[in-house]
This record gives C-alpha cells, sequence and structure tokens, in this order.
C-alpha cells in the first residue's frame, strides 16, 4: 500500500520540479517567447530569440528546433516574396501588345531562377502549411510559364 503513494508523488513531483525548472530557466523561458512568435508568423524575432536561447544554453533542443524551422520559415517568405516581385514583371510584360524576344527571355530566366530556386527549399512537418501552399502555387505558375516560353 505503501509503494501506490510513494510512487505516483515521486513522479508528479519529478514532474513539478521539471516544470517549474522549464519555465524558471532564461534560456527556456525565451525558447516558449520565440515560439510564440513562430506561431504568429514572425520568423525573423523567433529566430533571433531562438539563437539567443540556444547561445544560452545549446542543449536547448527547443530553442534548436525553433532556429532551424524559422530559418525554412524565413527561406519560403524570401521565395514568396521573390515570385511576387516576378510575376509582377511578367504581368507587366504580358501586357504589351507584343513581346519581344527580350522579354521572351527575361521571362524564361526569371522562370527558371525560381523553379530552380524552389527545388532548394525543403519543408518540414511543422513549416506552416500555408507558405507551403503558397510557394508551391507559384512553383506550378512558374512552371507553367516556362512551358510556354520553351515552345
Amino acid at each position: 500500500m505503501n509503494n501506490k503513494i510513494v510512487f505516483p508523488a515521486l513522479a508528479v513531483l519529478f514532474i513539478v520540479t521539471m516544470a517549474i525548472y522549464f519555465l524558471m530557466h532564461p534560456s527556456y523561458e525565451k525558447s516558449i517567447v520565440a515560439k510564440y512568435y513562430y506561431e504568429i508568423g514572425d520568423y525573423d524575432e523567433a529566430y533571433k530569440l531562438a539563437n539567443e536561447a540556444f547561445s544560452m544554453d545549446i542543449y536547448n533542443r527547443m530553442a534548436a528546433t525553433i532556429m532551424a524551422q524559422s530559418k525554412t520559415s524565413m527561406k519560403y517568405q524570401e521565395y514568396i516574396e521573390e515570385a511576387r516581385k516576378y510575376m509582377a514583371q511578367i504581368n507587366a510584360i504580358a501586357e504589351k501588345e507584343s513581346i519581344s524576344d527580350a522579354d521572351r527571355t527575361r521571362i524564361k530566366v526569371m522562370s527558371e531562377i525560381m523553379v530552380n530556386s524552389y527545388k532548394k527549399l525543403a519543408p518540414s512537418v511543422i513549416t506552416d502549411k500555408e507558405l507551403v501552399r503558397e510557394a508551391a502555387k507559384y512553383y506550378n505558375d512558374f512552371e507553367k510559364l516556362l512551358e510556354k516560353v520553351n515552345r
């Protein structure tokens, strides 16, 4: 009967002690804040805070994970921003009455850059699905443009 109380009590005490350590340790506090910024989509701030937390404690796996995920998400954001910029340029070219060979070549080069850049991206399980979806949409659009220009 005594063991039925002692072991669960020790387990609860251990869990409470770990929770207090986790919440009171400055490295883990920064990790929690970094996770918050990651979840709201501020990947630059999340990376900065996770990097600070990791530099305080190199064994902080949460900080290391948030750093890696933030870096991946920032790459996706950069890809999407560049894709928007190129699409705006391509739309401006497409509005002309006739498209010159130089414009066709420009569209081809922009499309090749974006297709090759997308292939370098590597999402993980926790990368924001909306970022991945939007990048894939742009990739498909640039692939279609490349097919049309190469005809």
